[in-house]
């Protein structure tokens, strides 16, 4: 095979490795021409390789080049003068005139004198990819809706539970007790419950009834009338009569006094009410909620609430599990905060980063959602990222030692690791029972990576999960 013989092999070598390639791939020559245009340049572009031999780039219309639009010509082309560009994502035009995005990057050629050869440039063809992207966030989207009743979000099955408890409840005109802890969602339950009934043209009208004085009290939720008491200077409707024909949602009627309850046991059985000051009754059609935070039962067995008011409060009950009791809820939670968030401030973070949202799960969360709610909220605050980081988070979540306290462990369950020395096998064992065999809690405790504690067990042939 002569030389030029040989030459010519490559050249057809290389044409074929070119065309073989996924990634559209053309070169410029030292004048900014186009002298090579593979076939994933055709489909991704729509021009032919005749189409585009010997025109300059322009012919794509970059929506950008060096965080420019595409200049003029190619003595303008920042290329020459940084000798290569960083991969970004941009859009060319194609044929049709459609806009394609890609990931574009380029590089200059030289010889072995220095001199300018030319320019190789590949482009990765984004169509599909952003496909995907686009379903995934549908998919997500979808899944939001499938797991959320109104502003109430939970994939768990204790959520689902609730979600079924509520159509229930919007479908009948039953009395509702709504229990949870602090935090729990018990007023957006009461008004998933209003709006999803037959009364929701009609108003929902709410009584915090730990906020008010017993004679307080008496007045806003019955009504006065004037003269009644000192300071009572007109007549008022309370709020039975402002909630007629809608919904009137008792929150922390566990706070009632003895004479309260009475009168709403009077109300709950007899559709009527009296103002304060006033013999005239009026009679009500309204659907009444409650909500404790505490045990009532409990409270009837001490003598501090009423048996029959109890009774006929729970006539449809509903239990709102805390927060730590459903855990795989927490990242569908923090989406939709993000969301929230992200509206509500014109920023832009996407995501937690695995740590941060670690602690976020592994976290016992005493406030519950309204605790986690406030958590993102100060992230946004610190985040200037895409991402929020552990440091940013609230200190008392990040402080938290998970998920064992080392106080209570035994002496002997706790090995003490002296970091001028590399780590032995049954050391990290010891380590890995000790913090529930949760690796990034071991690395923090001895003071080294998580990588490296990975790379331990895998070269001791340790498995990532606890034996059973």
């Amino acid at each position: 095979m002569n030389e030029r013989t040989h030459d010519l092999w490559d050249i057809r070598f290389v044409n074929r490795i070119l065309d073989s390639m996924a990634d559209g791939v053309f070169t410029l020559d030292a004048d900014g021409r186009i002298s090579s245009w593979n076939r994933s340049m055709e489909r991704i572009s729509g021009y032919s390789s005749q189409e585009a031999l010997g025109q300059t780039c322009q012919l794509l219309q970059w929506s950008r080049c060096f965080g420019k639009a595409c200049p003029a010509g190619i003595e303008k082309c920042g290329i020459f003068h940084r000798e290569a560009s960083e991969a970004k994502e941009c859009q060319l035009r194609h044929k049709d005139g459609r806009g394609v995005s890609v990931i574009k990057n380029a590089s200059v050629v030289r010889n072995e004198e220095g001199g300018i050869v030319g320019v190789v440039e590949t482009v990765t063809d984004m169509t599909e990819l952003n496909k995907a992207r686009q379903k995934a966030e549908e998919v997500t989207r979808r899944l939001g809706e499938v797991h959320r009743l109104d502003n109430i979000i939970g994939k768990s099955r204790s959520m689902q539970q609730v979600f079924t408890a509520i159509r229930a409840a919007a479908a009948s005109d039953a009395t509702i007790l709504i229990q949870g802890e602090s935090g729990t969602g018990k007023e957006l339950v009461a008004g998933a419950i209003h709006y999803n009934s037959e009364r929701r043209d009609a108003p929902l009208v709410t009584v915090n009834c730990s906020a008010l004085s017993e004679t307080l009290l008496e007045s806003e939720i019955f009504g006065h009338v004037r003269g009644s008491f000192t300071g009572a200077v007109k007549d008022r409707a309370g709020r039975f009569e402002e909630a007629n024909g809608g919904t009137l949602f008792l929150d922390e009627i566990g706070e009632v006094t003895p004479y309260i309850q009475v009168k709403l046991l009077r109300v709950l059985q007899e559709r009527i009410i009296e103002r304060v000051g006033d013999s005239r009754q009026r009679s009500i059609d309204i659907r009444t909620i409650t909500a404790t935070h505490q045990d009532l039962y409990a409270r009837v067995r001490e003598g501090r609430f009423r048996e029959d008011l109890y009774y006929r409060l729970k006539v449809f009950p509903i239990l709102l599990p805390p927060l730590r009791k459903r855990r795989e809820d927490i990242p569908l939670l923090v989406s939709h905060f993000l969301q929230q968030m992200n509206e509500k401030t014109g920023k832009r973070i996407r995501n937690l980063s695995q740590p941060a949202m670690r602690m976020l799960v592994d976290y016992e969360w005493p406030g519950n959602v309204r605790e986690l709610e406030n958590a993102i909220e100060h992230a946004f605050v610190l985040c200037n990222r895409d991402t929020v980081e552990p440091l940013d988070l609230p200190i008392e979540i990040r402080e938290v030692r998970r998920p064992v306290s080392f106080a209570a462990a035994p002496a002997d369950a706790v090995p003490v690791f002296d970091r001028r020395k590399k780590l032995a096998k049954q050391e990290l064992l010891q380590w890995l029972d000790a913090c529930d065999w949760n690796k990034a809690e071991v690395a923090r405790q001895v003071g080294i990576s998580r990588t490296a504690i990975w790379k331990y067990m895998k070269k001791w042939e340790i498995p990532l999960q606890r034996p059973k």
